[in-house]
């Protein structure tokens, strides 16, 4: 899309929108798209995820619990979100159940369905976008240690902490993105640069010659970046955000979006952390033939985990 018609999760331009909407729909390739149904992520920053946690109870009484619970909890008047929450499945037997409730304002929902509509598209499910990147990259959806996902987008970076069956916590910020690492680069080179060319480029450790120049231009972006993934592991790890059967520490992160794609990032985040780093693999949910190339290219696929998260969510219901 241009510039100018979604701006930080916001819709700008909806007529704009609404033309690049239709046109998609109907010019992909291999033909057009058959069904009117969407599965559709709403933008990180505008959401809230919380785990809350309460006594066992009867299933009759567990929803009144969780609105008053959800009160507590959430930034927002609960008459100006729409609340989701689903009970999430402990490993032991005992007196607490765990709940994770996401919110999201409801004048930002409706707008997106109204354009949507417009396009003569129906969503069927509204998720925050953490959830359909986890559901990508997490094998089975299941992780037995606390597993960090970071995911590298053009203009913020979210931060999705995923332990046992269930996302523990998130966070996003737009100090570190993509973005700045190809302003960084470009700037120190002297030439332009675009997304899909970060991963010619690799961070050299040694700092000889253009890798050198290129890690030193780096350095303020990856420092930030360094900082904040503390900043979160710190946090799960001293506040009840942690589950009741998982309170290990990060036990792996696994790094996705356009930025991801920077030779070397994997490698220099795992020895300043000290945690094993790897390249997400949005197919690890998605069966398919060795034999037959998927439609993405796998070495671009990792920008792809939020809308192959939102796939899987798709298959699974029946219109």
């Amino acid at each position: 899309m241009p510039e100018g018609v979604v701006e930080g999760g916001i819709i700008k331009n909806e007529k704009k929108l609404i033309d690049i909407l239709r046109k998609s729909t109907s010019t992909v390739k291999g033909g057009s798209i058959k069904t009117p149904y969407t599965v559709c992520s709403l933008p990180e920053q505008h959401g809230f995820i919380k785990i809350i946690q309460l006594p066992k109870m009867k299933p009759e009484e567990v929803k009144q619990a969780i609105r008053w619970e959800a009160e507590a909890n959430i930034p927002f008047s609960l008459d100006e979100v729409y609340l989701g929450w689903h009970i999430i499945p402990l490993k032991r037997r005992d007196d607490r159940m765990e709940v994770l409730i996401s919110a999201v304002p409801k004048n930002l929902v409706d707008e997106y369905l109204g354009v949507f509509r417009e396009a003569n598209i129906e969503p069927i499910v509204f998720e925050i976008e953490s959830t359909a990147t986890a559901r990508s990259l997490i094998k089975d959806e299941f992780s037995s240690k606390p597993v960090l996902v970071i995911d590298l987008g053009f203009t913020r970076t979210s931060f999705i902490i995923f332990a046992g069956q269930s996302i523990r916590f998130t966070s996003s910020i737009s100090t570190v993105c993509t973005k700045e690492f190809i302003d960084a680069i470009a700037g120190k080179l002297n030439t332009s640069l675009k997304e899909p060319q970060l991963s010619k480029i690799k961070i050299d450790l040694s700092k000889k010659e253009e890798g050198g120049k290129i890690f030193n231009a780096l350095i303020p972006c990856l420092t930030k970046l360094i900082d904040k993934i503390k900043d979160c592991v710190i946090f799960y790890q001293e506040s009840n955000e942690h589950s009741l059967d998982y309170k290990e520490g990060i036990s792996e992160i696994i790094i996705c979006g356009g930025g991801a794609h920077l030779k070397g990032l994997s490698q220099y985040l795992s020895a300043r952390l000290k945690i094993p780093v790897k390249l997400g693999n949005p197919w690890v949910n998605i069966p398919y033939s060795k034999n037959k190339i998927p439609a993405i290219p796998y070495d671009e696929s990792p920008d792809y985990a939020t809308v192959l998260g939102l796939a899987l969510r798709g298959i699974e219901i029946k219109c």
